[in-house]
């Protein structure tokens, strides 16, 4: 978790700074540019934020001439006192006003700086690659979302304006003080001076403290979230007494430390309160000899007292400032680091084409260089000016191919399996799903492979099935074939094409996925089935969850397709939620389909029944099931046993079972997959 600014001692006067960011100034111009993105309204807040401070300091002032005028000489004017008190009331009542208009223009910059500042961190978040998310928890990146971002948010509201108003503030009332009496100003100067001393020695001891009661929480709380999530093994286990007694130690330390921290924090504001106030009454007596001595007016000296107890508060407030502006530049370096971590790299310049009538255009205004009447349901768009050219290939049932090198690799042509247009600047070419793994090696982490030389075929219409231990490497061949991550060696190829040479977003637009972890949205079951293609309609929506066998438990919720999920489905099965990511793909109806144990949560029953929706959602597609349960990968064109990385056999039910291999000992019970 990120840094926070510790708000408990920042009560009793003192505010400690866990962490300050590593180039200020370069992240505060940078911050400033969010705030301050129309120069003009600036200029109006600060000239707001003057006039304030101004008609703050001049009604104070202006006391001096109504006391010497009115009250040491007795009250004779009575129209000059009334229209004196009139412009008092005036002078007061334009700083309110200026106080706020510029509070409001604050408070707007603000939330529309910090708007373009989430948006731009969320918009960035949908570019990291999933590498990136590997390496930083969800709880790290939510707090740059809410602990950074309030900070900022704060800062950018009052704490940039509060500073700039306690500096003009001290600068007027040491002008005005200098003014009024200068003997008078070096002893004010003096109590200030021991003020800050104190100040300072007590807020550094009390850091100290402070730093170690924060640990010391963060241990607490910490062990109570364990102890609450872990509750049921807890009691399983009869282990309440051992929890409580590590509980009691951590709270000893947290207490002890949090004693230190709360006497010195507490201490520091009676201490320099009570210096101030000493030196309020030296500076009285003093001002009342000059008075006798030196004729230092009555007024004079009612004004230099007035200013004189105000004159510590924009010293504290710039402390607390100071330490709030440094906390929230600390988050907005770390928010900054965020938004300019690398994106993903999109990848190549082929794109798809679902939509029909675009579809339709690009067929009609291009040559078929494989005539066929029927239109393709998907279409890749080649430009001309890439690296991948049509050759022919001399085969007669793929007469044209994409004709490249891959790496190192001589150029060679590989056969294109469907439909070919040629236009005047382009390609189309037919979505089939031709996919094929040749040599692939990957590491998540450097130096610890997980797939070790992966060569396998996937023809269009084939069903390809990989079993194996957990860890395997199963799921990563799914995850390579989406582009998650990058191979670090061999070829995949997707109809014909270098997969790098697809753009990634149209790459995951021709797969429909499966996840083992299924993720539902908030919103109605209606919502979350159309996440596989927002515009299709209710009836295309209850199709596909008919076809995932769906249909019978959504009619049975409260609601039925409107039923209204929150957090993450928690109130229905986990099955359940399985389903509806199945329905989710088979309304998409994409040319390939990936099921990583999609039927892993559900009973055997329903899995039957799934089954046969499954035979009708695959027919005409690339399917690549990873999967536990052996008699679901029965029908497989081609089933891959993977162990560490490798594929150790290869082939249909039959022909793995005739092996007697380790297939046959998975499928037989002689061996149990980890």
């Amino acid at each position: 978790m990120a840094p926070r600014l510790s708000m408990g001692p920042a009560r009793r006067g003192i505010t400690v700074l866990e962490q300050k960011p590593m180039d200020t100034k370069k992240t505060a111009l940078r911050l400033l540019g969010y705030w301050a993105r129309n120069p003009l309204v600036v200029v109006l807040v600060f000239l707001c934020l003057l006039l304030s401070v101004g008609a703050d300091l001049g009604a104070t002032y202006y006391m001096r001439s109504i006391i010497n005028r009115f009250i040491y000489f007795g009250a004779t004017d009575i129209p000059g006192l009334m229209r004196s008190t009139v412009l008092l009331i005036s002078i007061n009542l334009c700083g309110a006003l200026f106080t706020y208009s510029q509070s409001a223009i604050t408070v707007s910059l603000a939330q529309r700086g910090m708007k373009r500042l989430r948006q731009d961190m969320f918009d960035h978040l949908q570019t990291l690659p999933l590498r990136y998310f590997d390496g930083n928890s969800h709880g790290e990146l939510m707090s740059r979302f809410t602990n950074d971002a309030d900070n900022v948010q704060l800062c950018m509201e009052q704490s940039v304006v509060a500073l700039c108003s306690s500096v003009l503030t001290f600068a007027g009332l040491v002008t005005m003080l200098l003014y009024l009496n200068r003997i008078l100003f070096l002893s004010t100067a003096l109590i200030v001076g021991l003020d800050l001393l104190c100040f300072k020695v007590m807020a550094k001891k009390s850091g100290e403290y402070y730093r170690h009661q924060q640990k010391a929480l963060g241990e607490v709380n910490g062990e109570i979230q364990e102890m609450m999530e872990g509750l049921r093994v807890v009691k399983a286990f009869s282990h309440e007494a051992q929890a409580e007694k590590v509980f009691r130690e951590k709270d000893a330390i947290l207490r002890e430390a949090a004693i230190n921290a709360s006497f010195y924090s507490g201490v520091v504001m009676p201490l320099t309160n009570n210096l101030m106030n000493v030196g309020f009454a030296l500076t009285a007596g003093l001002g009342g000899l000059l008075s006798l001595l030196r004729g230092f007016d009555l007024g004079g000296l009612f004004v230099y007292l007035q200013l004189c107890r105000k004159v510590g508060q924009p010293i504290e407030q710039v402390s607390h400032q100071m330490t709030s502006i440094l906390s929230a530049l600390a988050g907005a370096e770390r928010i900054f680091r965020l938004i300019d971590t690398e994106p993903e790299d999109e990848g190549g310049a082929v794109a798809l084409i679902s939509d029909l009538q675009e579809r339709r255009r690009a067929v009609e205004s291009s040559v078929c260089l494989t005539p066929d009447a029927a239109l393709p349901s998907w279409l890749w768009r080649i430009p001309k000016n890439g690296r991948l050219t049509v050759a022919p290939t001399g085969n007669a049932d793929f007469p044209w191919g994409w004709h490249y090198a891959m790496g190192d690799d001589k150029p060679r042509t590989h056969p294109i399996r469907g439909r070919l247009y040629e236009s005047e600047d382009c390609w189309y070419q037919e979505v089939r799903g031709a996919v094929r793994f040749q040599n692939v090696r990957f590491s998540y982490v450097e130096g610890k492979e997980v797939l070790k030389g992966i060569t396998v075929y996937a023809n269009p219409g084939q069903k390809i099935a990989f079993v194996g231990s957990t860890g395997a490497g199963k799921t990563t061949i799914a995850n390579l074939i989406s582009r998650f991550y990058e191979i670090a060696q061999g070829h995949i190829t997707y109809d014909g094409m270098p997969l790098n040479a697809l753009r990634k977003d149209d790459l995951r637009r021709s797969l429909s996925i499966v996840l083992q972890d299924t993720h539902l949205f908030s919103g109605t079951i209606y919502d979350n089935i159309r996440y596989g293609r927002p515009d299709a309609t209710d009836e295309e929506c209850k199709s596909a969850a008919k076809l995932a066998e769906a249909d019978g438990f959504i009619r049975r919720l409260p609601g039925g397709y409107d039923a209204l999920l929150e957090g993450d489905g928690e109130t229905i099965s986990q099955g359940q939620r399985q389903l509806l990511a199945i329905a989710r793909a088979a309304l998409a109806a994409s040319p390939v389909l990936i099921l990583d144990e999609a039927t892993s949560s559900v009973d055997t029953r329903t899995e039957e029944l799934i089954a046969k929706g499954m035979d009708a959602l695959m027919s005409g597609r690339t399917v690549f099931v990873i999967a536990h349960r052996l008699n679901t990968v029965r029908s497989a064109n081609c089933i891959c046993v993977i162990e560490g990385g490798e594929i150790l056999e290869k082939g249909t039910h039959d022909e793995l079972v005739a092996q007697k291999g380790r297939y046959y000992e998975l499928y037989t019970g002689q061996r149990v997959m980890d």
